[in-house]
């Protein structure tokens, strides 16, 4: 049976923590969603390395572990509320499948394309699907790990598989709600 579009966008919520991965024709059918998005001149600047060793995954948690054990402000939280946090964010790997997707060097905003298309089709075949960010020297080293070449550069690292955790509702979200529907609206010109 085949998803409603928009109950697919209503659907989608970030995913911490997974139950599985998903299959690989789950996969393939998801990552073949995010290259059928829309790019800049039709570049089509994405590269895609499904990540399968599990070496290379706890790499990239530990990774994540360190980038957020130094990024979140101190002043907001405690040490250990940041250990805590750090903690889920490695953990969050655990029992998903991962996705590396990166773009040619200058081309990101294409890429973003395809990463909210494979975002909306893990939805679409039941699942789940996180996106995990990387900047700094955690991102050089995550370039260096998955072999890219120098005028290739990391975008994110999709986490997806089946969910182990019932997502937050919008009204719900820890970080805020959503802003009322159309608040954001303007027409012609910016008003505030």
């Amino acid at each position: 049976m085949q998803m409603d579009f928009y109950e697919a966008i209503e659907k989608r919520r970030t995913i911490r923590v997974f139950k599985g991965p998903a299959t690989e024709e789950q996969l393939k059918n998801i990552i073949l969603a995010g290259t059928k998005a829309p790019s800049a001149m039709n570049k089509q600047p994405w590269e895609i390395i499904m990540v399968e060793e599990q070496g290379i995954i706890d790499q990239l948690a530990e990774l994540k572990y360190e980038l957020t054990s130094k990024s979140l402000p101190a002043g907001a939280m405690g040490p250990e509320e940041i250990k805590e946090r750090a903690l889920a964010q490695k953990n969050s790997f655990e029992n998903a499948s991962i996705v590396a997707v990166n773009n040619i060097l200058e081309w990101e905003k294409s890429v973003w394309l395809c990463i909210e298309n494979m975002s909306l089709a893990a939805v679409a075949e039941g699942l789940g699907s996180g996106i995990v960010l990387f900047w700094g020297d955690e991102k050089e080293e995550i370039e260096k790990i998955l072999g890219l070449p120098e005028d290739y550069e990391l975008t994110a690292v999709l986490k997806i598989g089946v969910p182990g955790e019932e997502p937050n509702t919008r009204e719900k979200n820890p970080m805020g709600g959503r802003r009322p529907e159309f608040s954001w609206l303007h027409k012609n010109r910016f008003q505030k």
